[in-house]
């Protein structure tokens, strides 16, 4: 039977990668998180501490969302290579996404199912901000090497391209929140609308080549 410690190294592996540049990604990410959390329990996060706090893990969440899909695009205009390291920064997103939707559904709506379907139900920012944190959860679930391993590589980044559409789910949920077009949600929107363009050239070239290469192997085979 395993050891205590040998299951608790296996957890912190699954949860946290053996990478220590991983885990230190992890540590360093969460440390806003720590921080806000500490504020709201020393009542100094303003005159509404739960709006705030609410506020302000949603807005890191979308950060660390943008931050995931820079990653590629960075590599390939010539950046630093992170492509190591987007699980971890979308997992970051994940976690920051659940905190900003545990404060809402605990602390706003005190865990009252009959207000948060009304408000799912009548507020179009609150329904697209479901939708959004809907789309990460089967991503953060399968972000690990046992998942990985078991749908298979090509299954797996088939999958892992709702990250596109969490990403423009939680820019707009969050101007759509805001209520007005003021710089930092119509800048979140822009870097991610940029990001996914980005993403849209990139396959728009890739199919040509793959015709190619299929027209190619067709004509080894024929001859």
């Amino acid at each position: 039977m395993a050891s205590a410690p040998s299951r608790r190294t296996r957890l912190e592996r699954l949860a946290f990668g053996a990478d220590p540049v991983r885990r230190a990604i992890y540590l360093a990410g969460m440390v806003p998180a720590v921080w806000f959390f500490y504020l709201g329990l020393t009542d100094q996060l303003g005159a509404d501490p739960q709006k705030t706090l609410e506020h302000e893990l949603g807005q890191w969440a979308l950060r660390y969302l943008i931050a995931c899909l820079a990653i590629t695009p960075l590599r390939r205009l010539g950046g630093p290579n992170l492509v190591r390291y987007p699980r971890a920064v979308g997992l970051l997103a994940f976690y920051y996404a659940a905190l900003h939707l545990s404060v809402y559904l605990l602390l706003d709506q005190g865990l009252d199912l009959a207000a948060i379907w009304a408000d799912i139900v009548k507020r179009p920012y609150i329904t697209v901000g479901m939708l959004a944190f809907t789309t990460l959860v089967p991503l953060a679930v399968t972000s690990n090497a046992p998942m990985i391993r078991r749908l298979g590589g090509a299954a797996w980044q088939r999958l892992h391209r709702l990250v596109y559409l969490g990403a423009a789910a939680g820019a707009l949920h969050f101007i759509m929140l805001v209520k007005a077009w003021s710089a930092e949600p119509v800048i979140y929107g822009a870097l991610v609308a940029i990001l996914l363009l980005f993403r849209l050239q990139h396959s728009l070239r890739k199919r040509p080549r793959a015709a190619a290469a299929r027209g190619d192997l067709g004509v080894r085979r024929a001859n």
